[in-house]
């Protein structure tokens, strides 16, 4: 599947056909709609450049919650090394 979006929009954007990628792959990326590698393929980045990316915009690459935490302790536990 192809989406095209018109030089109209792209120059209401201000951005650059490249950038407005990027933004697209990052939106999907930290809304957890695409995994990391397909994130970067959006984007037409190598996966440690978008990782870079990232990065520099202080985007996690992992996000934990609560209850990850909680697994991870009671992981821990149950093999003895807390």
């Amino acid at each position: 599947m192809s989406v095209v979006i018109s030089d109209e929009i792209l120059q209401a954007s201000q951005l650059s056909a490249s950038e407005l990628r990027q933004e697209i792959a990052i939106f999907l990326f930290e809304t957890e709609r695409l995994t990391l590698g397909y994130a970067s393929q959006v984007a037409e980045m190598p996966i440690n450049t978008f990782r870079q990316l990232l990065r520099k915009r202080h985007i996690p690459l992992y996000c934990f919650d609560v209850e990850d935490l909680q697994l991870d302790l009671e992981n821990l536990s149950a093999l003895g090394r807390i």
